[in-house]
């Protein structure tokens, strides 16, 4: 067992004796850990908040603790229906060292988790478990740290892309005169659409923020919906970014960053399959404007996408991981072919949404 993370797992209030500290996933943005315990003592996951990604993780903290105290107040198993936040032994959320912030949840057993949706079902359920978590939500009223400026904010994602393309650090703006009109030619209408939200026609509430598949944890023996994970970056917005997310990334017949743009395609039955899952727990919190809205939000944040991969690529990919040196254009591309799938099936996708929010 490495020592540093015993040290480290040791300084928080956890039940019985560490019998081991093993890797947990990938750790795209966090570092992540199973800590087992010895004997009927639980086990815990430990992790590495990426404070370059989240710049306040106290104040991240405090969120997930606000959110999930909210949930475990009104659900049947508070346990297993959200996740549990182990506080440090000097009574904060988090363990600081050597420059790093550390927390820990509990572990919840007996759960599976998918890495993508590749069917309709699943998709339902993607749906169910993150309109669920709203839901639950609706009636929040506290006030909600910004642990990310601006995300999802498509006016301040168009300030920087100003700033970009004035600046042109890797000299490419002169290459990309069609790639910048597809943004240009779309924003007034993402603006008209966001100031609708500065105004409060469309209401915020706590969102989610990062709703693929894998946040979304499942009860093994029974297979059904148990609750959304990973709760770094759970703010106050509108609940339409979460739709949208998830539309974005379940409906895509292609890959994000799909070479071949004849595979990228909105998938019209997967969009019918999660608008169902989501409604079917939402429905009835939600405001008639956001369910104006709803289908719309699709389009919203794949257009934030196709930006911000523009963008990158601008700014000489400086932001998101690259494999090869164009890897940023080839995603803005992609991330430009379902925009436009979406656009052209947006009627069939408003009723959709008429037909479900009925």
């Amino acid at each position: 067992m490495n020592d540093k993370l015993f040290n480290i797992a040791q300084q928080f209030e956890l039940e019985g004796t560490i019998s081991s500290i093993e890797p947990l996933g990938e750790g795209f943005i966090n570092d992540t850990y199973v800590v087992t315990t010895e004997g009927d003592a639980p086990n815990y996951i430990l992790q590495r908040k990426n404070h370059v990604v989240f710049p306040d993780v106290p104040g991240m903290m405090d969120n997930i603790l606000a959110v999930t105290e909210h949930i475990k107040a009104k659900v049947a198993d508070p346990m297993r229906e959200t996740l549990t936040v182990i506080p440090a032994k000097d009574g904060k959320l988090y363990v600081e060292s050597e420059g790093n912030f550390w927390a820990v949840c509990l572990f919840i057993p007996d759960t599976v988790t998918y890495d993508r949706a590749d069917k309709p079902e699943l998709a339902y359920q993607g749906g169910v478990g993150i309109g669920r978590f709203q839901a639950l939500l609706s009636d929040f009223d506290k006030p909600l740290n910004e642990t990310i400026k601006g995300f999802h904010n498509i006016r301040w994602r168009f300030e920087q892309w100003d700033a970009t393309i004035a600046a042109d650090p890797a000299g490419r703006v002169k290459e990309l005169a069609e790639e910048i009109g597809w943004v240009e030619s779309r924003r007034r209408e993402m603006l008209d659409f966001w100031s609708l939200v500065e105004e409060g026609v469309i209401p915020t509430h706590v969102t989610h923020n990062d709703t693929k598949i894998s946040n979304i944890l499942f009860d093994k023996p029974t297979g059904k919906v148990l609750c959304a994970i990973d709760l770094d970056t759970v703010m106050s917005s509108t609940s339409l970014n979460d739709f949208g997310d998830a539309i974005r990334s379940y409906t895509n017949t292609g890959a994000e960053d799909d070479k071949c743009l004849e595979n990228v395609e909105m998938s019209l039955d997967m969009f019918r399959a999660y608008a169902e899952g989501y409604l079917s727990e939402q429905r009835d919190t939600m405001s008639q404007s956001e369910l104006e809205w709803l289908a719309f939000a699709g389009r919203y944040i794949t257009f934030e996408q196709v930006l911000r991969f523009l963008m990158d690529y601008i700014d000489g990919d400086k932001y998101y991981k690259i494999a090869y040196p164009d890897h940023n254009l080839v995603r803005t591309r992609a991330q430009y072919k379902l925009l436009q799938s979406m656009e052209r099936q947006y009627p069939e996708m408003q009723a959709i949404i008429q037909e479900l929010a009925k």
